[in-house]
């Protein structure tokens, strides 16, 4: 196994000058954001413009990656595939599109995204749009030998206050995923920070979903038994609060969530892929500064329990 970050947490700095700082701290790897070049996502950058990228700029992509030591774990691209509005969906649909041609182009081994919801349907109805959208998405990228990788984020909140976002959040779903989709190049974008706030134990899982976990991330997050007790399992529902509810994301370490027992499972199942931090702690974002001490933080905690 080896270590990598989620590029989206520096929209702002140069894909180049994120990858010398990378290679200079002893990263293997970057998970590249691959958003739109125009878009008005949180935790969203565009450091590869796939709509319009070339063989040629993905060789000089290729070289600059390949001078530092760096691979490409994944293009990340996670929004929603299931759109209510169809516009919307076939933009996003194309778009992912993009992100497969252009891993191909790249020799990148995978594309991360969200399922998404039509928030007008239950999840469960969600389920037979899905089978036709990523139906065709995860066969194109098979074609191209390219992997779709779905990160476990229930995106709470993201189209309808309270309601999930995604249909791909907990094993039960990926149950029905993976029935629908069967395709051996789609799997997880394993993220356990999802699963603890959900008080769901991350660690049987792995070695339960072993065949679709193709990518992990590396995330931690901390619980406040106080406010859970306070707010209840629907964390907060009135504006009036200060604080954002009973759990927050941490950098590696910082949390309560086992990543020590997360590289144990790992190995077990003999997953040898990346382990790429995804930098959402509220309390490393306020600058670029805090962001970058922040990576750095992770990085060394998960060096250690890889050691």
């Amino acid at each position: 196994m080896y270590l990598g970050f989620l590029t989206a947490c520096l929209p702002k700095v140069p894909l180049e000058e994120k990858a010398a700082w990378a290679a200079e701290k002893g990263f293997k790897a970057l998970e590249i954001a691959c958003w739109p070049r125009l878009n008005d996502r949180d935790y969203a950058s565009s450091d590869i413009d796939v709509a319009n990228l070339t063989q040629a700029g993905a060789d000089k992509i290729r070289a600059m990656m390949d001078s530092l030591g760096l691979t490409i774990s994944s293009l990340a691209y996670y929004d929603n595939n299931l759109d209510a509005d169809l516009a919307k969906r076939a933009f996003v649909n194309n778009h992912t599109r993009q992100c497969i041609r252009a891993a191909k182009l790249l020799g990148v081994p995978a594309v991360g995204t969200f399922v998404g919801r039509n928030s007008n349907k239950t999840i469960a109805a969600n389920f037979d749009a899905f089978e036709t959208v990523f139906g065709a998405i995860v066969r194109e990228a098979e074609a191209a030998g390219v992997q779709i990788i779905i990160e476990n984020c229930p995106m709470e909140g993201w189209q309808v206050p309270l309601q999930p976002g995604t249909i791909s959040f907990s094993p039960e779903l990926w149950q029905e995923m993976f029935r629908r989709v069967p395709n051996p190049n789609f799997g997880l974008n394993f993220d356990p920070s999802h699963l603890f706030y959900q008080l769901i134990d991350p660690l049987p899982l792995i070695g339960q979903f072993k065949d679709r976990i193709l990518h992990v991330h590396a995330k931690d997050a901390e619980l406040f038994p106080d406010k859970l007790a306070y707010y209840g399992i629907y964390n907060k529902l009135l504006p009036s609060s200060q604080d954002n509810g009973f759990w927050r994301f941490r950098m590696p370490g910082l949390g309560q969530v086992d990543l020590a027992g997360m590289v144990r499972e790992l190995k077990k199942i003999s997953y040898s892929g990346v382990i790429s931090i995804e930098h959402e702690d509220p309390l490393y974002e306020a600058s670029e500064a805090k962001i970058y001490e922040g990576l750095e933080l992770g990085l060394k905690h998960m060096t250690r329990l890889l050691a």
